[in-house]
């Protein structure tokens, strides 16, 4: 089969976090010759649309979650149960459509935590790929769970797991460790490995090096292919022309008033704050965090979504408007890319911990929930390119006086220039991952080959 005879379905699970990675996956597998579509809910496609490079186009595909816009499900439960209802079915209805196209679907690619996808795919006659959005350490500690060869609740202080470091309670995924916070959530993620093993193969967005000793543990046991970092590749190998943003950020709010307030600071000057989409910090700990950036006299650009800005203290903005910036929004890459960051405090989600490793900045990490605990462990224990806020108090929160300190720690001190050190190395690897034959690039040409073959 010709390349360009070949035809796969991309399909994410539809939150930002989730499609940003398999839409830049999808941009990969369309540089090489493939026709790529990707299915996605409604509120996605125009964003994805109006961002498309005629270089390398990805057709896509609107997909029904079961509520008209405006209405929001009732539970977290009756979400995943009314989308899962209602994709499955507008899934068959659309590769059946396919079907009778010039070029039927060949192979789907779905989120992992979709694992009916699968499912649908076998019922239609097709193979198909889980992509796993989490590092391959977080997927490693899932599937021991969900096969039962941890015991929950957990005994004693510490985890251990093949080919990883011993992991305090605390450096667990929260839904481990906490298991009565989000049940259906962690249904969710324990699901992925129900079939999994009836799969083509495992896409992780992670790369080798980054990963080793666990890459080569799951390699060891499943067809494991690493395929990230997934960013826009003007920021790793410049392969892909004109390939510098995901297709959904928000609206560009403040784009030039952040790049131009960057400008006007010296090189590694600002402590970039952000903490994602999704985290939302109480009104008690958006206080200690303003003053604790307050208190460390560094400038800094904190990004403050709308519906958060109320919990800022009284006349935060005006007083430290001579040292900080404070938006709602930014263009998160070309802020990492620029010469007076520093560091990046996050709740280091694996998107955010990927940019700022690829990028080469040092991170600050305060992790919130989900999988943000073992990924703050990795960072600054194992690649030795962050500073962790240390355990907060009995009321969850992390001190301003703490805050202050870490700041000082990876600005100003002798460990912040060996995170700058190791920050650099790990850039250099990233982009050696998906330059042509890197490893990643090597596992993408390889998984292409596999569906013209099959």
């Amino acid at each position: 089969m010709e390349r360009s005879d070949a035809h796969i379905l991309v399909f994410p699970y539809p939150v930002t976090g989730h499609v940003n990675p398999m839409l830049q996956f999808s941009k990969r597998l369309a540089s090489m010759g493939l026709r790529v579509t990707l299915v996605t809910t409604q509120p996605n496609t125009k964003p994805i649309e109006e961002a498309q490079s005629n270089n390398y186009p990805i057709h896509i595909e609107p997909i029904s979650d079961g509520f008209q816009p405006g209405e929001k499900a009732q539970s977290v439960e009756a979400y995943l149960e009314k989308f899962q209802k209602v994709a499955s079915q507008s899934l068959a209805q659309l590769v059946e459509k396919l079907a009778r196209s010039e070029r039927p679907i060949k192979f789907i690619v779905y989120d992992s935590v979709m694992p009916w996808a699968l499912d649908t795919a076998e019922e239609l006659g097709l193979d198909g790929a889980p992509f796993y959005t989490q590092s391959c350490a977080v997927s490693a500690i899932y599937y021991h769970v969900s096969q039962g060869m941890m015991k929950i609740p957990i005994e004693g202080k510490t985890a251990s797991f093949p080919s990883m470091p011993l992991l305090g309670i605390n450096d667990l995924p929260s839904f481990i460790s906490d298991m009565d916070s989000y049940p259906s959530l962690l249904r969710l993620v324990l699901g992925r490995f129900s079939n999994f093993r009836k799969a083509k193969c495992l896409l992780i967005n992670t790369f080798d090096m980054l990963e080793a000793e666990v890459v080569k543990w799951m390699g060891s046991q499943w067809p494991v292919k690493t395929i990230g970092p997934t960013i826009p590749s003007m920021y790793l190998d410049r392969r892909l022309e004109d390939d510098k943003d995901y297709g959904l950020s928000p609206l560009n709010l403040n784009v030039d008033a952040c790049i131009t307030w960057l400008d006007a600071r010296d090189t590694g000057s600002v402590v970039y704050v952000s903490f994602g989409s999704l985290a939302s910090l109480g009104e008690e700990q958006m206080e200690e965090l303003a003053w604790g950036l307050k208190r460390s006299n560094d400038y800094f650009l904190w990004v403050v979504r709308e519906l958060e800005e109320q919990k800022l203290p009284s006349k935060f903005i005006e007083d430290t408007a001579d040292k900080g910036l404070v938006v709602r929004w930014c263009p998160q890459l070309d802020v990492l890319a620029h010469k007076a960051v520093g560091c990046f405090m996050t709740h280091c989600g694996w998107n955010s911990t990927l940019e700022a490793l690829s990028l080469g900045v040092p991170m600050l990490v305060m992790p919130q929930w989900t999988d943000q605990m073992t990924n703050a462990k990795f960072v600054a224990d194992v690649w030795g390119v962050g500073v962790r806020v240390k355990a907060p108090d009995e009321k969850g929160i992390v001190k301003r006086e703490e805050i202050e300190e870490c700041i000082r720690e990876a600005m100003e001190g002798e460990r912040g220039k060996e995170m700058k050190r190791n920050a650099e190395r790990w850039k250099e690897l990233a982009k050696e991952a998906v330059t042509e034959g890197g490893s990643s690039d090597k596992n993408i040409e390889e998984f292409v080959k596999e569906i013209l073959c099959s």
